[in-house]
């Protein structure tokens, strides 16, 4: 039996993936949209070696989160709730307030409901890197400049070569 390169499937494997860096900038992107792209990103879905039981994404950082759009009247209307698991431990806090004081959880949460619900969804949060303005500490990595305004189909075009 002949193998061509169309009978075989590629599969990534944990150690062989290069991770790139690509930086985002948030201001007047809205939260869900924004959300959405990095999780895609976060997950290597963007990839066409995107296995689902390896970590095949990249990292992602994300400036002036302080300036995310929020549609509508959701930030009135919708809250974050917890439970501190204590005795009448069972808390709210509202979108508007999570934007004003920690505008970082509130895209973290977006994109943290959006990956996986297992183990590797940890690390993929964990290539999620959020700061408020644009200065930010890794210039060292030399991070590609992502535009996410059109979403990803615009944008991975001239990233996957």
């Amino acid at each position: 039996m002949v193998t061509t390169l169309i009978d075989k499937t590629t599969l990534a494997k944990k150690g062989e993936v290069v991770q790139r860096w690509f930086l985002v900038d948030a201001t007047g992107l809205v939260l869900g949209r924004l959300a959405s792209d990095i999780a895609t990103i976060l997950m290597g879905k963007h990839t066409p070696k995107y296995t689902a039981h390896v970590d095949t994404g990249d990292f992602v950082l994300v400036t002036n989160v302080e300036k995310i759009k929020v549609t509508g009247k959701k930030l009135q209307q919708e809250s974050f709730e917890y439970y501190t698991y204590y005795p009448g431990g069972h808390r709210y806090v509202s979108w508007e307030h999570l934007l004003e004081k920690h505008p970082d959880r509130l895209l973290m949460l977006a994109v943290r409901r959006m990956l996986p619900k297992n183990k590797l969804a940890r690390v993929m949060l964990s290539k999620l890197k959020m700061y408020r303005g644009t200065e930010h500490p890794h210039q060292a990595q030399s991070p590609v400049e992502l535009d996410l305004k059109n979403g990803l189909g615009k944008g991975m075009v001239k990233l996957s070569g």
